[in-house]
């Protein structure tokens, strides 16, 4: 495959029962990954994975390596059998990123399994310490809905905040539950074609998250990052992230939005022609194709999406 590609890697929402099972059954390398991550967890995540329950998989603290590990498998899998398929860059929405550092080699894949575990401990934790929310808010811009999260903020004296810039007309606000009801009310009234709940408890990438920061750090500081084989692009800051500033990213990550659209935008900026989604769905796939419709997209998270990169 002679293009210009990227590697993007999902996030937390792209789980579901039965993710990796035909690449494992396909693939050895695939199987490696899922028994590297078993082994570090010390559980049988691979069969929760490929079995569920959908309850237990859907849980952040185990959704968070369950997808990593998935993505990783997917990953494993290219790097054998489509070697051609070399990236320039990669980029991760939220957990994602975690998978994407690890493609670039700046993370061994057992320490980004342990990390995201924690991350998903430690994300749970504050959702039961502060219950919180987020909704999808679709057809209005992100300066207006900007505007709707402060006036929510102005009347309930609590804080909602843009969490996801996915793609034109589709951003995700997350924040106090009485502010985030306030903001769906708000939004509906300028002219939002949808504003709907999610079905989670906890509040991602917004300041109900600040009380975990410090914890994470703590195990970011533990682990040794290396240097990146290609640039990864932040969601913090939608650029390149520099090796010193590794750590600070993750941290910031958990209360920062997600600048997606911003980020793939850098990329086709950069010449970027061909997106990969390595990892279970093709959500990311989908969001590509809304920011740019020049540029092809493909998902590789099973045998079928292998053979389409392999044609």
């Amino acid at each position: 495959m002679a293009a210009a590609i990227a590697f993007l890697f999902p996030g937390q929402g792209s789980q579901f029962v039965g993710m990796g099972h035909a690449l494992a059954e396909t693939y050895p390398e695939a199987r490696e990954a899922f028994a590297q991550a078993d082994d570090v967890l010390g559980v049988a995540l691979s069969r929760l994975c490929f079995e569920g329950p959908e309850a237990e998989l859907t849980d952040t603290i185990n959704a968070q390596p369950a997808i990593l590990a998935t993505s990783i498998a997917a990953l494993r899998v290219i790097e054998k059998h489509a070697p051609d398929a070399r990236p320039l860059f990669a980029a991760g929405h939220s957990l994602g990123e975690f998978s994407a550092l690890v493609a670039a080699g700046a993370i061994p894949f057992r320490d980004a399994v342990q990390l995201v575990r924690e991350r998903g401990r430690l994300m749970k934790q504050a959702g039961q310490m502060t219950p919180g929310g987020m909704a999808a808010v679709l057809n209005l811009d992100q300066d207006t809905l900007a505007g709707v999260c402060q006036e929510a903020g102005r009347a309930t004296g609590r804080q909602v905040q843009i969490a996801n810039d996915n793609c034109p007309g589709q951003i995700v606000i997350s924040g106090d539950q009485e502010a985030l009801g306030k903001a769906i009310e708000l939004a509906r009234k300028k002219g939002a074609k949808r504003a709907i709940l999610l079905p989670v408890s906890i509040a991602a990438h917004s300041h109900l998250m600040t009380p975990i920061a410090p914890s994470f750090r703590g195990n970011l500081d533990a682990v040794a990052f290396a240097p990146m084989r290609f640039p990864v692009i932040g969601n913090v800051y939608a650029g390149p992230i520099e090796l010193n500033d590794v750590r600070d990213e993750l941290e910031a990550q958990l209360t920062s939005p997600v600048r997606w659209t911003d980020s793939i935008r850098y990329l086709v900026a950069k010449g970027v022609t061909h997106f990969v989604e390595v990892g279970p769905k093709d959500v990311l796939a989908g969001l590509v194709r809304r920011i740019d419709e020049n540029v092809a997209v493909m998902s590789v998270g099973d045998p079928a999406g292998v053979d389409l990169l392999l044609a």
